[in-house]
């Protein structure tokens, strides 16, 4: 895979797929992260005079038609206000502007009103790599999607090339799976074990030991033969957690926090053993034994909270959780939408080694899979 230090990018057009799908209220930009995760790939672009196309989607727009409510006009005003000169919108790709407008930057409209995008249309992908010299693909988070911007294009560039974001990812996600230090222990919170199932079952092969949250938590106590009343867990999974936990590297919260609803009717802290069919588990004390595991591990993969933390009745167990992890001299490496918000909210970034932009991006990677994106800029040859 070719990276942007490959080439000579002085005086050159780029074309630099980026995933700014941030959140936006009012017509401002409310969480700058994603954006500036892509500010170095732009920052070398403008040192050596290069002339840049940013391209990225937002929000789930119908294809073909724009919707104001979904423009990059907000983002666009955001890096005005970082780089401190004007960047404009580009609406057409037959635009005569484009590398040529009174700013180095420009960023095309939402990729995803334009038609073909998302079927991964040759034709658009043709006229994405056309526009510029060279491709730069930099949207680690849109990197498991096979569309025009993130597949096509690359396979239709004379030129493409990771940027400087995706190259990090790549490495710190393949450090935590392949060349990870051991004790290797992973957190894996959320909802639904259908969905992380690849991941945990991936990771298991050389985990110490993998510590459960959330409603993955959930379905697991039940399988190790706990009441779990009205809480949130999948029947289906039940004789594939029961499977895994033969492992006996699966590590159970021992005290949890119940309501007799989200909103926090009668909230209490229980035990396992003395939890009632009208509970529901909102959150998890983090016991001695996962705080002494997650201390003496050299490598740390977090993804997912440990309860509803959103509500401050529950958020208790992953604030602990967040502050281990900041105080482990570990390698830790976290990603997904939810972990990145509590890290944000309970400790200071920097603490965590490594933050990964990527979602779905993330746990396909971490689970063995090779993702498109990646795989076509693999088989792109100079």
């Amino acid at each position: 895979m070719h990276k942007l230090s490959d080439f000579d990018i002085k005086n050159k057009n780029l074309t630099i797929r980026v995933d700014m799908n941030v959140p936006i209220r009012e017509g401002e930009v409310i969480d700058q992260t994603r954006i500036k995760a892509c500010i170095p790939t732009i920052e070398l672009a403008l040192k050596n005079n290069a002339s840049i196309l940013l391209i990225s989607h937002l929000g789930r727009p119908e294809e073909g038609r724009f919707d104001d409510g979904l423009s990059l006009k907000p983002v666009a005003k955001c890096l005005s206000e970082i780089f401190q000169f004007t960047v404009d919108v580009i609406k057409d790709l037959e635009d005569e502007t484009i590398y040529n407008g009174s700013s180095p930057i420009q960023v095309l409209e939402n990729i995803r009103f334009f038609d073909g995008e998302k079927s991964n249309k040759d034709s658009l992908g043709k006229s994405l790599a056309d526009l510029g010299d060279i491709y730069v693909f930099d949207a680690f988070g849109t990197s498991h999607r096979e569309q025009a911007s993130t597949h096509s294009a690359i396979t239709n560039s004379k030129f493409s090339c990771a940027g400087l974001l995706l190259e990090k990812e790549i490495e710190a996600l393949t450090k935590a799976l392949k060349n990870s230090d051991s004790p290797f222990v992973p957190v894996i919170g959320g909802a639904k074990v259908s969905t992380k199932l690849e991941l945990i079952k991936n990771i298991n092969i050389k985990a110490e030991n993998i510590i459960v949250g959330g409603g993955i938590a959930n379905t697991f106590i039940k399988a190790a033969g706990y009441e779990i009343g009205k809480s949130l867990y999948e029947e289906s999974m039940l004789n594939i957690a029961s499977q895994i936990l033969e492992s006996n590297k699966v590590m159970l919260p021992e005290k949890v926090v119940t309501s007799l609803s989200f909103e926090g009717k009668n909230i209490q802290e229980k035990m396992l053993v003395d939890i009632n069919k009208d509970d529901m588990i909102l959150d998890q004390f983090v016991t001695e034994a996962m705080k002494q595991t997650l201390l003496d591990s050299k490598t740390i993969l977090w993804n997912g909270p440990l309860g509803v933390f959103e509500n401050e009745s529950f958020s208790k167990g992953t604030e602990e959780l967040s502050k281990i992890i900041a105080s482990s001299d570990s390698f830790s490496l976290a990603g997904g939408g939810e972990t990145l918000t509590a890290i944000n909210k309970f400790i200071n970034k920097d603490d965590v080694s490594y933050c990964s932009t990527g979602g779905g991006a993330f746990l396909e990677f971490m689970e063995g899979k090779e993702l498109p994106s990646i795989a076509a800029l693999k088989a792109k040859i100079l």
